[in-house]
């Protein structure tokens, strides 16, 4: 049975066993929360196929779409990723070893250090990041143009309500 279908007995159940219910709600929650589940795992397959956890795939693509140099200090990167700055040292410990970054001093503190794309990890981030809009672009294929902007301003207005809460 496919999700929809398991989706609609879902609530077709509660709406039975609770007419006194608006399940309008669960539904749509229900719909979104899978959409969330199914292009999560869909991204994580690419990270795993470059090699990567997607956390680590973060850390990279943050670092390219910074701009030359490409280098941020480590809160920085913890800040935009919204981790802790231990979580942060542990990937940045994996992608160093693997060389596809390297910390520098502070060109401005000597008492800090910044991290830097090296250059296999600009390529590797290139590469991937393609491939990640390319996946992301199919996933959303079946949505028109219009549908996707509609989609955009109902989540933006989502979005903005349930952070304010």
């Amino acid at each position: 049975m496919n999700e929809p279908d398991r989706i609609e007995r879902l609530v077709g159940q509660w709406a039975a066993e609770r007419p006194d219910l608006d399940v309008q709600a669960m539904d749509l929650a229900a719909r979104l929360l899978r959409v969330g589940q199914l292009i999560s795992g869909r991204i994580d397959t690419l990270a795993t196929e470059f090699g990567l956890h997607r956390s680590e795939g973060d850390v990279l693509f943050t670092l390219r779409r910074a701009g030359p140099p490409f280098r941020l200090s480590p809160t920085q990167l913890a800040a935009s990723l919204l981790v802790t700055s231990g979580t942060m040292t542990n990937r940045l410990d994996r992608l160093e070893e693997r060389g596809l970054i390297r910390r520098l001093p502070n060109p401005r503190d000597r008492r800090s250090l910044d991290v830097e794309l090296s250059p296999e990890g600009r390529l590797l981030a290139d590469t991937a990041v393609t491939r990640h809009v390319a996946n992301e672009q199919k996933m959303l294929s079946i949505l028109s143009k219009r549908d996707r902007a509609d989609l955009v301003r109902i989540t933006r207005k989502l979005i903005t309500h349930l952070e304010s809460d």
